[in-house]
């Protein structure tokens, strides 16, 4: 019976180089594309944006940062339209990072 040891047997004969080229690899296979909204789509976000800044709601919505997608959840502190961000939970999140807006 043979007695295989899997990866084992080759990881003492990898360069570093090697074994660092292979986990950015699997990384990169792991990276999240940001879709695209259209003009529709970005009104009703910046609506319900708004409506929960001006009646004190609390919304969750959902961003994309660094190749993945996140959530928060809290109300709205302030809308800044001249730097196009929004400040939530103690978070300070681009408008174009935004994707889609759920009101609570």
């Amino acid at each position: 019976m043979v007695n295989d040891r899997g990866t084992i047997k080759w990881t003492s004969i990898m360069m570093p180089e090697h074994v660092e080229m292979l986990e950015e690899i699997w990384k990169e296979q792991e990276h999240k594309e940001k879709p695209i909204l259209d003009e529709q789509q970005i009104e009703e976000i910046n609506q319900k944006l708004w409506m929960a800044l001006v009646n004190g709601l609390t919304i969750e919505l959902k961003y994309y940062d660094k190749h993945d997608f996140y959530k928060a959840k809290g109300k709205i502190t302030s809308i800044n339209r001249q730097n196009k961000y929004i400040d939530i939970a103690g978070q300070r999140l681009p408008f174009e990072n935004i994707i889609d807006v759920w009101i609570d």
